[in-house]
């Protein structure tokens, strides 16, 4: 089928990676003519990086990248889509805009996903005509190796829609966890509990980040420690989701001041170059000067 993803950032070109990967046709569109070309540079460095470890023939990856076409047009991302994707930024409004505007321009047919990660479901596909095509589907970061998606049923979500969403997933090669529209779901709500926590650990200097994150990768079988995860998801991510889920569920998902020092001063993580770590090309090379301080 036509998958029509929204976004080529870090998560919507994972998305349209793995739709590809499926068999699916794809069209990846963002604002920027340069996000969208950086989108298709990092799914092809992902397919190489595949190659490179024998997990991906060279022709599923010329394939794959056969299938997928880039855009900055919403009208022609979307149109004749089966499955339109929107991995917009968290954003209430824009995501309503954009969900909104999506629904003038394809079929009544066509089912309208969410990849938020916190975000009420049910408040973003309200702005839908016919809510009952709109359903959340939270993937994980990186798409293209985490096998986890989250269905979140939103209040208005419909049988046929949800069955929809189900099958496409399964058809991806990734596991269904369906959740009901509950702030931060399943996986957001636990996952920001725990790195909270972590960070409010080093902000009390209980343990080092790198100890910290040890003590979760060797103990708990963790893959990655939370510290380390806040970084790889953006610090502004963080806090934007803690925020939400301050106002939603209480004091508990307070945001450490610690978090918002880093934001304000736009040390976001891996992306920024430095968070609560150093990283370059991708990889951590120390601990922030400001945390090794305290």
């Amino acid at each position: 089928m036509h998958v029509s993803v929204l976004g080529a950032g870090t998560m919507g070109h994972g998305i349209a990676q793995v739709s590809a990967m499926a068999g699916h046709e794809v069209t990846m569109r963002d604002i920027e003519d340069e996000y969208v070309q950086n989108g298709l540079d990092a799914i092809e460095r992902n397919l190489q990086g595949g190659v490179d470890r024998d997990k991906v023939t060279p022709t599923e990856m010329s394939e794959t990248l056969e299938r997928i076409s880039g855009t900055t047009s919403l009208e022609a991302a979307v149109t004749g889509a089966d499955l339109v994707v929107e991995a917009v930024p968290e954003d209430m409004d824009l995501k309503q805009d954009t969900v909104s505007e999506v629904e003038s321009l394809v079929g009544d047919d066509t089912i309208i996903a969410s990849n938020t990660s916190s975000l009420s479901v049910t408040e973003i596909m309200s702005a839908l005509d016919d809510p009952g095509r709109g359903i959340g589907l939270h993937f994980f970061n990186p798409v293209h190796i985490m096998a986890l998606v989250e269905v979140v049923v939103a209040e208005q979500t419909d049988t046929d829609t949800l069955e929809f969403a189900t099958e496409y997933v399964e058809g991806i090669d990734k596991t269904v966890v369906e959740v009901g529209d509950s702030p931060g779901f399943a996986s957001s709500r636990l996952g920001v509990a725990l790195g909270v926590e972590a960070m409010r650990m080093v902000q009390e200097g209980v343990a080092s980040p790198r100890d910290i994150d040890a003590s979760m990768e060797l103990g708990y079988n963790h893959p990655m420690g939370p510290v380390e995860l806040g970084d790889v998801v953006g610090l502004d991510v963080r806090l934007g989701i803690l925020e939400y889920l301050r106002e939603e569920l209480g004091e508990r998902f307070r945001p450490p001041q610690i978090l918002k020092r880093k934001v304000r001063a736009g040390k976001l993580g891996k992306k920024t170059g430095e968070g609560f770590y150093v990283w370059e090309d991708g990889e951590i090379v120390g601990v922030s000067e400001d945390v090794m301080s305290r």
